[in-house]
């Protein structure tokens, strides 16, 4: 694990200059460049805690772990005395204090990450597993040191003040032309949904 500490910002003010994708249902998806530096537009609030440097992956392998559900992942962080993120703490980890879109900074880079791939697989013939090795994209890296927090799996983090039904959200994206940004998130799936896109990473509080 590594050590997260420094001043959060709960409400960035990102802009995009470039959009990648022409003007229809997608054109506001992928930026390829933000406006530099971002801007804070709520007092920012002091954060420290432990964060998987890596995405989890099983034993004696670098390829992340997947088909996780929310309350899978809890288990495996519990199982080794930790727990899953809060949102705020994952996409802190992500963005680092210059609050950057992307975890390597503000202009979209499809070599740096896992991200933008379009061989998915066909319909209702499943998707293809296009994961990669925690090895595999050391460009790939927050301002912590922390790997793969854009695209490869997606994460599961908990909701700073989320209740039941509704008390997780997946973070990162996946390898997909997505996002991808340290504050996108994916509400839409419950507790117990898994699939071959999802992975788990925990967090620790800070001793």
């Amino acid at each position: 694990m590594v050590l997260v500490e420094g001043e959060y910002c709960p409400e960035p003010k990102q802009v995009c200059k470039r959009w990648i994708d022409p003007p229809g249902p997608y054109q506001d998806y992928r930026c390829a460049e933000y406006v530099e530096p971002a801007t804070c537009a709520s007092a920012r609030e002091h954060r420290r805690f432990c964060i998987d440097a890596e995405e989890m992956t099983p034993a004696g392998s670098t390829m992340p772990l997947a088909h996780q559900s929310w309350t899978s992942a809890g288990k495996l962080c519990a199982a080794k005395g930790s727990r899953l993120c809060l949102e705020s703490e994952w996409q802190f980890a992500c963005e680092g204090e210059q609050m950057r879109p992307y975890p390597y900074g503000f202009k979209r880079d499809a070599t740096a990450c896992n991200i933008d791939r379009l061989d998915l697989g066909k319909p209702n013939s499943g998707l293809r597993d296009l994961r990669a090795p925690i090895t595999a994209y050391p460009k790939c890296v927050s301002p912590f040191g922390v790997h793969d927090m854009s695209g490869n799996v997606e994460e599961w983090s908990t909701l700073d003040h989320g209740e039941a039904p509704q008390r997780s959200s997946m973070k990162g994206a996946w390898w997909l032309p997505g996002k991808n940004t340290c504050r996108s998130r994916t509400l839409g799936h419950g507790e117990i949904y898994e699939g071959p896109q999802v992975g788990v990473r925990c967090c620790e509080d800070a001793r």
